[in-house]
Formats: C-alpha cells, structure tokens, sequence
C-alpha cells in the first residue's frame, strides 16, 4: 500500500514577548525582530534553503556561495546549520562574508527570517523555525549526540512545506537523513553534495541512500540549478490544472503499465503538487510535454512513481496518541489468550518499518510485564520494494535517537561499529514483511489489530469508502484498528465502536444483517482489468442492445448454475441459485467451496478438483445424488479450467464449476423405480443394498488412489525439502566464511579507528596550538595599536586591525573589497594604490610620512607580505602613529634656535637687556654686568629706573608709553647710571615684543657704551 506519511500535528509553542528583541548583525548593521503572531508576516512567501553540514563544510561553503552570481535578488532565505565546537566562539559568519554579498547574520533567539539573507547557527545551540522566527533551544548535552541539522529540518518543512528546500554538504554520520524526509513528504526539494566531492562522504551518502535526492551535484554546480528551480515553481508555476484531464489519465495509464500501480483514486491535489515537482526539476512546462517524457524515459516513471510514495515515518510517531494506544489497546490485546495462542497483526504501508517495529516492542514490553510469552506475528507491508527491503533489514541510522527514549535504545536496539543501530533478534522474528497492495490484493485475516496510519488521507473517499470494509472484514471480532490523527472511518461508523476519538483508536462491531458483499473485501480481478482497458465505441445502436438483452435472458432461463473458484477452491464469484448445492460450513465464516459443499457432492467434489488442477483439463461427474432438504437430488458437476484469451494474467489457475440438475423424468426413474411393483419389495432391497456396498467400494476405491496420489506429493516434497537443505547449508557455510571475512574486517577497521583517533588527537594538539597563536598575535596586534591591513595579489582586504579604521573607513563587511574602493582621512595622499603596485612590483618596503584630517601624523609603512615558503601573496601596510615624534622635533627645533640665540647674547659686545611693560628687568647678559656692574642675579631684582639718571627720567617714561604702544623707534643716544655711581653715555636701541594678539609684553634693549668721561651723579648733566 502506499507509503506517504504526512505530519500533520505540529506543536504549539508560544512565544514570549521577551524573546521578540533586537538581534545585531556580525557583519554591518542590526537585524530587527518582530512579533512572530503578526498577519503581516504570514501573508509573506519566499522558500528558506536549509544547508545542513559537518566535517569539511567550510570549503563547501566557500564553493556554493562563491557560484552565487553577483547583485542577484534570489528571493529566498538561507539558514546554515553546522556541527560546531561548543566551547569556542564561531568565526563561520566572518568566513562566509568573504563569498558573497548577501548580509549574514548570526543567530539570535526570536531573529525574523528575511530573503536574501544568510543566517548561521551559533555555536552549543539547536535551532527551530516557528511562525517565520528562529529559535535557539540549548542542547540537553553541551557534548551529547544531538542533532541540529534533522532537528531544523523537520522544523522547516512544517512551517514552510512546498516552499521548504533542503541541501545536504560535506559531513560524517547521518544527520540530516530524517529532516530530508520530512521536506519530501511536505512536497519540498532536496540537493545533495556527490560523494565525489565531499571531504567527508557520511552524510551525503546517507541522504542519497534514502533515495529522496532530487539532486545530486558538487556545491559550484547547485546555486544556478537551485535558482532554476525556484523560479519555474515559485515565479510561475507549471501548468497542471484539475480540467487536463486526458494527460492525467495517460500519466496514470503510464504508471500503471510500468508498475502495476493505480494512482487514479488519490486526492488530486496530492497529485498535482508531486507532478508539479516533477517537471520543475526536469524543466517541462505543461503536462503534455510532460507525458511525451515520461514515454521516453522510464526512468522519470520510476522516479515519479517513488514520488507518489515518498514514506515518512518515526518509530513512535505521535507520542501522546501512542500512550492511549498502550494503554487502552496493547494492554488488553493479550486478555483471554493462552501462552500458545497466536497474535496477529497488520500494518499495511509500512514504509521502512518503524511503525510496526514501535509496535512490536509495545508488545513485547506488555509481555515482559506479564511474566508470559505469545507468538506475534506483525504482517508489515508496502509496495515500496525498496522500503520493504530497508525495514527488512532492521537497520537504521543514529538519528532515531530523537524518537526513541535511551532506556528503549538500550534494550531493543544494538549499535554497530558505523553508529548504525540495529533492531533487537527477538523483535525482528515478530515481523513478516512483504510487498502488497491493498487497493487490489486480497487482504490478511482473523487479526487482533490492524494499524494503517496516515495512509488513507492521500485517498479519495471512494477508495476510503472500499477500505474501511475491507479492514472490517480482516479483523476478527473485537479486533481494533487504529488510524492516523487526520482520519477516520467516516461514514462507516456502523461498522465500528469508537475507543478513543483523538487517538483514532476503533473496535470491531459485529455486523447483525449478515455478510457484507464479496466484492467489498476482495476486488475484482477481472474488472481492474478491463477498467484499464480503452475504451471503444460507446454502445448505442439498437443491434447491440437487443443482442445483450438476449444474452441476458438465455444465461437467466438456461444457463446451469456456476462457480468461480481457484486452484484451493476459494469462491470468487457465484452464477445462478448454489442453495441445492452448497451451504453455509459450521464454525468461522469462510467462502470455500470444498467445505460448503453438501452431503453426497464434498467428497467428489474435492477429488475433481484435485484433478483438474493437477492434469489442468476439464473433468466430468454424472449421476451424483446430492442430499438437500431431506431428498436427494440427482446432478452432472463439470469443472473447466478457464480459458486463456482476453486476459493472460486470469490463466489456469481459476476453475469454473458447473452444476447441472437432471431433469424431472430422469429424477422419477432414478429414486422412484424400485418402488414400481411392490410384490417384488424384497428383492428389490437387495439390489438397493448390494448397490450400496458398490458405492461405498469405488469411495474407498477413490480414497486409496487419493492417498496414492497424496503419497507421491509427499515423497516429492520431502525431496525438494532434502534438495532444499543441503542448499540451506552450502549457505550456512558461506555466511560463516563471510562472517569470519566480517571479522577480520572489524578488527582491521577497529585498528584503523585506533589509527584516526591518535591522528584526531594531534589534530586536536595542532589546532589548539594555532589557537593559541591567533590569540597571541590578535593580542599582540591590538596591544601595539599599529593599524595593519593585508591585502592579497589583487589589492583585495583579506583582515585588518581595529586601530587602522581611524585612518581609513573600514567595516568587518570590507573583507574581501578592493582597498581602493575604501574612503581614507588622510590629507594629500591619494598614492597608497600606486605605491602598494610599486612595492609589489620591486619588492623594496617603502616609508612615507601622512597626515589624517584630525591632524595626526602617521609613519606609513608598505612591506611586501612573505610565507614561509618565500611566496609573496600580498602586502602589509601598516600605520604608525608619529605625531609626538614630530611635536619631538618642533620642539627640538626650536630649543636648538634659542640655544644659538642664547649664544650670541652672551658673547655680544652690547649690553643686552629684558623688561616688563613696568620695567622689571626679565633678562641681564654677561656685557651688561660688565658695564653696569650689577650682577645678573641683582638685575634681576631691580627695575630699569634705577640706571636712569635723575635728570632723563622724564624723557625715559616717555619713550617708554610709545614703545608700549608698538611704535618702532630709531637708536637714540642716551645716559646710565651705573653701580658705581657713574653716568655713562650709550647708544640705546629699544624694541616692542607683542604676543598673537599684538600685544606688547616686553621691550628689548641693546646699549652700546660711547667712550667718554664718566661722570659722577649730580644734580645736573
């Protein structure tokens, strides 16, 4: 039966309105939440592409990103999911902005997804999308084996369905495999990266196994088939409408004739979304293109064919609905039986079997608490081979860890040395899997529970209408079935009491009316057939009705009765009145001819039938007095294999049993005529007896070739059984040999492991030491407060220092922009691309001195940037600070011209003095004391009044107010007074010193002795 699985409980989580808060972008500027219940929000459509990846995902990463063509609007949202160190901050954000243009963002809790946007999940966090929002959860375990890749993608695939894409890259184990299920089954797509061109294939080989991969190719190769893919279904949508009619039927007709499977009865919008996806991934625009293709390609049929049956399911699924389930059905399943009864159960599509093993372990759970053990058989099936093939293997991946509680997984499953798990011996002996499909083939019987869920929710109500009496029938009374959260048994309610609506758990009700019609329960193989048929002319001429009119009536009035049974004589189909004939057997209800047939036909009966099915021709009995009513009633009985022609599959294996009654005068000769002459009673009871004693001697005639016949069989069939177990142990002792190949493989895989895990320990050593040094030269870096760029070969920034972004405008969304696009602050420089080429071009460093506009000096340094293979791959320019080094040199500048200054007022002939506007003397040179006589130290105390002479000093205050004033005056001839007492003639040259604002602040003097006689002090020159 049909695999789909669909999710359709999701949970309600509400959001608070703490968690709605602003989230700051790693790269530039702020990403905004919002409120998550917003209508706005939800009338917003764009698909979001989950990337899952582990080991070796950076590089395929880089490889995807960088196919993305430039300045292209995409209209879809990415998320990356990578397995990270949960103790180290994540440098991915950083390294994904090298490829691309698109803003990245690092997760925070409640963040609002946007096209055109990457997000990443932060390190030691799991994350789910909900009404639009990521959501951050923290792991049960820092370390534990969790797995965020499934855990998002099943997240995804319920918020978004159709409009969710899911691409597997680079990585070890087998997350991701279930989250890839769950977007198949919501009608999403998948992208898987070629094993070829993974460094680490555990991951993509996973996913491709499952067989779920649209497809499959390097990480270069997926953006432009990606963005191909997103505008045929989302720009406009192909063109599958309800009213093409005829192209639907050729592509069930298509179907049908490669796979033996009727899709015609599955709700059409189910249909038309799987055919939609389809052609958006082989590129065909209408349906009839599209059934042109299919005729072409039988690969695409198959392909189609998988799609339609895509199985998603968990052992456990729908938890709380499993709980009712223990309780109110697994716990009474075993009420009333004995130890060597048997319990039997159905689960029809059963995709990879988890269902049913979720079962089976309820089971054996329940009998382990009542100390008792049963044989249970579990009858799983599907139509899926390759599904049937998988659950028969009891194999599956470490992600059922989700679904499955630890203490279950201890008990009932066994992990290999790949990480696989493997379902417990005693619960894989409970399980008979096989291929079935229950629209057409007979079902199973006398079961105690039949378990179809989530199956008949991609049906049409038709076909559900067929279903639900047919499990009815399989069910023995009392039997339960239990359905999927979306369904039920819909009008049908006759049929069955309800155990719990929620959980759609259903009883069995005994139906008072008598048996329900036979073509109820098994379907008509005749008919299937010819409704595949095409159809010819519509029958409307007069002749052709009057023809089966006529037919009609002859089959009516003069047909015998008939019977279609089949090689074990189980009737198909009844012609005509069989009452005379056959009835009802005593005990459980049956249609089997051998056992309704009356007393004086089984016998016979069974011995034609054994032997028309063994020579396969038709075989005669005449004259056989069936007993009806107290009377015997003489019948012909003819079985005739049917005939090959309309339909080879109908073939030999179905008879046609006819019984045709004697007529009236035939019956009077044969019971009546040894009552004719009554004188002649005795003699007459003898023949009566030595006819009796005849009949009875061909029976056992009859029974010792039967048992004959029987023999032989056996003899035969103990042969084959011996043929057959001397083949069973020729492959006993190839499995032995293969399991000792097994071992040895294990035990050289387990010295390989040994080998990676000290590999992995230096690994460990080596990144732990180079993140040492990061740290050590990020530190050293920030410490000195140089500002540093490297650029590469093309002049593009590959990392800079924070100091250098106060000289040149640069952000953490610069990396990998050309230098020469940047803004500088430096004033007068607009060489620095020149210089770099020059620099990489000589490889001579080169030194130049810049000012920024705030005024700050900078020592600009460009040395060409040297690995330790000698390979230039770049350049280092480097910004040192030297504006106290210039302001060092002003300075020293200055001190150096005062010091020659100083030097000559020394040694001058003239006396050099320095006053106040109030005539403090400020300064006093070694010639002055010589003419003066006043030590420097005593000049300094006095004012410039005391070497005036009484009698000028009139005339020297005058001269004083004008050099206040600034006004420049010429050397004038002048007197002093000296210490001694002497007056002393000079030739005086005086100087007005003003500051910024022309303000006088001293006066300079030079004097210079004229020769003459001194003269003493007296009141006159």
């Amino acid at each position: 039966m049909v695999n789909e699985k669909k999710t359709t409980d999701k949970e309600e989580t509400k959001i608070s309105e703490e968690q709605m808060h602003s989230a700051e972008e790693t790269s530039t500027g702020e990403h905004h939440t919002q409120d998550t219940n917003s209508n706005k929000f939800l009338k917003e459509e764009f698909p979001i592409v989950g990337v899952g990846a582990s080991a070796g995902g950076l590089a395929a990463f880089e490889a995807f990103f960088s196919a993305i063509p430039y300045d292209t609007k995409l209209g879809m949202a990415f998320v990356l999911v990578q397995h990270l160190d949960p103790t180290h901050r994540s440098l991915l954000s950083d390294l994904i902005g090298r490829y691309t243009q698109m803003p990245v963002y690092e997760v925070k809790d409640g963040m609002l997804v946007q096209p055109d946007c990457i997000y990443v999940i932060p390190p030691n966090h799991d994350m789910v999308l909900e009404y639009g929002a990521l959501q951050l959860q923290e792991p049960a375990e820092p370390r534990g084996h969790h797995l965020p890749i499934d855990l998002f993608f099943r997240s995804l695939a319920q918020n978004k369905q159709e409009m969710a894409i899911g691409i597997i890259l680079s990585g070890t184990g087998s997350d991701g495999t279930l989250g890839i299920q769950a977007i198949k089954t919501e009608g999403g797509m998948v992208m898987v990266q070629s094993p070829e061109s993974s460094e680490y294939d555990g991951m993509p080989r996973s996913s491709i196994a499952t067989g779920l991969a649209d497809y499959i190719l390097t990480p270069a190769e997926m953006p432009s088939q990606l963005i191909a893919y997103v505008n045929q279904v989302f720009g406009k949508r192909p063109q599958v409408v309800p009213s093409a009619k005829d192209s639907m039927k050729k592509i069930f007709n298509i179907l049908y004739t490669q796979t033996g499977h009727d899709f015609s009865h599955y709700k059409q919008t189910t249909i038309n979304r799987r055919i939609e996806r389809r052609m958006a991934i082989q590129n065909v625009k209408s349906t009839d293109e599209y059934v042109n293709h299919l005729e072409k390609k039988p690969g695409e049929v198959e392909a189609l064919f998988h799609d339609f049956l895509i199985g998603v399911t968990s052992f456990f699924r729908n938890p709380s609905a499993y709980e009712v389930f223990q309780k109110k059905v697994i716990r009474n399943l075993f009420t009333g039986k004995h130890p060597e009864s048997t319990i039997r159960i159905w689960v029809p599509g059963c995709s990879t079997g988890e269902e049913a093993y979720s079962i089976g372990i309820l089971l054996q759970e329940q009998m382990e608490a009542l100390k008792q053990v049963f044989k249970v058989q579990i009858f799983a099936t599907d139509i899926d081979r390759k599904a049937i093939e998988k659950a028969r293997s009891g194999v599956y991946p470490a992600t059922i860890s989700i679904d499955i509680s630890p203490e279950r997984l201890e008990r009932f499953f066994t992990m290999d040395s790949g990480g696989n798990y493997h379902i417990q011996k005693s619960i894989r002996n409970m399980m008979i899997f096989s291929e079935q499909d229950i629209i057409k083939d007979p079902p199973f019987s006398r079961l105690d529970l039949l378990s179809c869920r989530n199956v008949l929710i991609y049906m049409d109500k038709e076909l559900q209408k067929k279903l639900i009496p047919l499990f009815h029938y399989a069910l023995k009374p009392g039997g339960c079935l239990f359905l999927g959260p979306s369904e039920t048994v819909g009008e049908l309610e006759s049929l069955f009491n309800t155990l719990d609506r929620k959980s759609k758990l259903y009883r069995k009700k005994d139906v008072s009316s008598g048996l329900l019609p036979m073509g109820m329960f098994i379907p008509s193989r005749l008919e299937s057939k010819e409704m595949k048929r095409p159809s010819g002319k519509v029958p409307v001429e007069s002749k052709t009705h009057l023809r089966g009119l006529t037919e009609q009536t002859m089959l009516q009035y003069y047909a015998p009765v008939g019977v279609l049974v089949n090689e074990t004589g189980d009737i198909l189909y009844i012609h005509g009145r069989t009452g005379m004939y056959l009835e009802p057997a005593p005990g459980e209800a049956g249609l089997n001819i051998l056992k309704m047939a009356r007393e004086g036909l089984q016998q016979k009966l069974t011995m034609a039938l054994h032997d028309a099915v063994t020579r396969k021709e038709p075989v005669f009995l005449s004259g056989l007095r069936v007993k009806t009513n107290g009377d015997f009633t003489t019948v012909n009985l003819a079985l005739r294999p049917v005939a090959e022609g309309s339909d080879a599959a109908v073939g030999p294996n179905l008879f046609l049993i006819t019984f045709e009654e004697l007529p009236d005068w035939a019956q009077i000769q044969t019971v009546k005529s040894p009552t004719i002459n009554a004188d002649e009673g005795a003699c007459d009871n003898s023949m009566e007896v030595d006819a009796r004693i005849l009949e009875l001697k061909r029976e056992l005639q009859a029974k010792e070739e039967r048992i004959r016949a029987y023999s032989e069989e056996l003899e035969t069939s103990n042969e084959e059984l011996k043929s057959s177990n001397e083949e069973m142990q020729s492959i006993n002792e190839e499995l032995q040999s293969t399991n000792e190949e097994l071992e040895t493989s294990k035990e050289e895989l387990q010295s390989v492991n040994e080998e990676l895990t000290t590999v992995n320990t230096e690994l460990q050593n080596k990144v732990a030491d180079l993140s040492q040094a990061i740290n050590d030269m990020n530190n050293l870096m920030a410490g000195t407060d140089i500002g540093t760029i490297f650029v590469d070969y093309q002049l593009r920034i590959v990392r800079f220092t924070p100091a250098v972004t106060q000289v040149i405008n640069l952000i953490p969304t610069d990396v990998g922009r050309p230098v020469g696009h940047i803004v500088s602050n430096l004033l007068g420089y607009d060489r620095l691309i020149e210089d770099i080429k020059e620099v990489l071009d000589s490889l001579t460093p080169k030194d130049i001195e810049v000012q920024s506009r705030k005024g700050t000096w900078y020592l600009l340094r460009i040395r060409p940037y040297r690995t330790l293979e000698n390979v230039i791959k770049g350049a280092v320019i480097t910004f040192t600070d030297i504006t106290e080094v210039k302001r060092a040199r002003e300075i020293l500048k200055e001190s150096e011209a005062m010091r020659r200054l100083a030097a000559i007022v020394r040694d001058t002939n003239d006396a050099v003095t320095l006053q106040d506007i109030g005539g403090n003397i400020l300064a006093w040179n070694p010639m002055a004391e010589k003419m003066y006589g006043w030590s420097e130290a005593e000049a300094l105390t006095m004012n410039i009044s005391r070497l005036v002479p009484e009698s000028r000093k009139e005339e020297e205050v005058k001269v004083l107010k004008r050099l206040s004033q600034a006004e420049t005056l010429e050397p004038y001839r002048t007197k002093r007074l000296t210490k001694r007492g002497l007056i002393m003639e000079v030739w005086l040259t005086a100087t007005s010193l003003a500051n910024e604002a022309g303000e006088v602040y001293a006066i300079a003097t030079t004097e210079r002795e004229i020769k003459s006689k001194y003269k003493k002090e007296s009141g006159h020159d």
